[in-house]
């Protein structure tokens, strides 16, 4: 049986917590420290949208014409003045959003910016509120496989509660964002608690929970957060600009493997393909073509399509990167490219400007296959 054919990956309007996963795990005081420490800093968010009724129910029916659909999520404190980290699908097309603190108090929040390529949104509190706890940031690029983390959400929509499990996977990518770089977790989270926090044994914010692996919508062991590394300058962007400017590159692009390079006739056998180049982008001033493989980037081996995309997607306009490439003939060369700025409306797949690509490679119809386009 095809086990991915029957995994569900959903990203929430919210994560949660219910029982402990790992019961051999010693209860100790630290973590009980721990978690009374941090679950002030976090928040629950209610969203209110109106939505337009289908006019067969409206005639039929008498139904109103428009309907209001709630969703509930989850948000983390960042700054002292009322700034709140969550994810973008949290808040996406809300028309009011309500944010509840520890105390009981709720207060309404506005959209400072949102980054739905990388699912990351800032809200900021309206009106008075209490004095705020913000949660201090870890880094996550020093958090090992088996440590201890905690969740905290607003899970199944029960209330904040706090879930215990181990960092199970670093650098997992899943296709529901045009920029990924998850830690998984199989600390409990369920819908609710999208926007909540991963935390380390320091008290330290190290992710946003943002999603789970199920094949029944709820928690099975799998969950996935964004990286604290990550989601750090974006925030930083979306509070200072409103927005987040990305590198492009203008080119589509495959992870290499031994098969594909044998059969499309490659000069190397792992690193990126360069699947077609679009008219005038930085990467054919650059010099690259259809068919050549890029094995590192600014000195650092690349591996896979996603390495490459988070890269140049990190990278401000106008940077000059330095590509390593092996062309088909298994020459290889250093290429210099001086990257535009992606634009806020195109997307990562289907890109708004046609890319050259011949009738061999089009055949590849590999889903990898995601071109450098405006605002990835």
């Amino acid at each position: 049986m095809n086990i991915a054919r029957n995994l569900l990956i959903v990203a929430f309007l919210g994560v949660g917590s219910v029982a402990n996963a790992h019961p051999s795990l010693p209860m100790d005081n630290s973590i009980a420290d721990v978690a009374e420490r941090v679950v002030e800093s976090v928040v629950n968010i209610d969203t209110e949208t109106e939505v337009a009724v289908d006019p067969f129910f409206v005639d039929m029916f008498g139904a109103d014409e428009t309907q209001k659909m709630q969703g509930k999520g989850s948000g983390v404190i960042v700054t002292a003045n009322g700034r709140i980290l969550t994810n973008a699908h949290v808040i996406n097309g809300a028309d009011t959003i309500k944010v509840t603190l520890q105390d009981g108090s709720e207060v309404k929040a506005k959209i400072v910016g949102k980054d739905t390529k990388a699912d990351l949104a800032v809200l900021q509190l309206e009106g008075k509120f209490p004095t705020l706890k913000p949660l201090p940031m870890g880094d996550s690029a020093s958090v090992r496989l088996g440590e201890i983390v905690l969740a905290i959400g607003d899970g199944l929509g029960v209330g904040k509660s706090v879930s215990m499990g181990i960092v199970s996977a670093k650098g997992r990518g899943l296709r529901l964002a045009d920029y990924e770089d998850f830690i998984q977790t199989d600390a409990a989270i369920n819908p609710g608690n999208s926007g909540g926090a991963l935390v380390n044994m320091k008290g330290e914010l190290i992710g946003i929970n943002t999603a789970i692996a199920s094949r029944t919508g709820g928690y099975q062991g799998i969950g996935f957060a964004i990286p604290t590394n990550m989601a750090k300058p974006i925030m930083e962007a979306l509070m200072k600009d409103g927005k987040v400017t990305r590198g492009y590159l203008g080119v589509g692009i495959a992870t290499v493997s031994p098969m594909i390079a044998k059969k499309y006739g490659l000069g190397a056998e792992k690193g990126v393909l360069i699947a077609g180049v679009e008219d005038d982008s930085p990467g054919q001033k650059a010099g690259l073509v259809e068919g050549d493989v890029v094995t590192s980037i600014n000195g650092s081996e690349v591996k896979t399509d996603d390495a490459l995309r988070k890269v140049i997607g990190n990278a401000k306009p106008g940077t000059t990167i330095e590509l390593a490439v092996v062309h088909r003939n298994g020459k290889s060369t250093s290429l210099k490219a001086k990257l535009g700025e992606q634009k806020d409306d195109a997307p990562a797949i289907a890109p708004k400007r046609k890319i050259k690509t011949s009738p061999k490679m089009k055949q590849m119809q590999v889903p990898q296959q995601v071109p450098w386009q405006s605002s990835p």
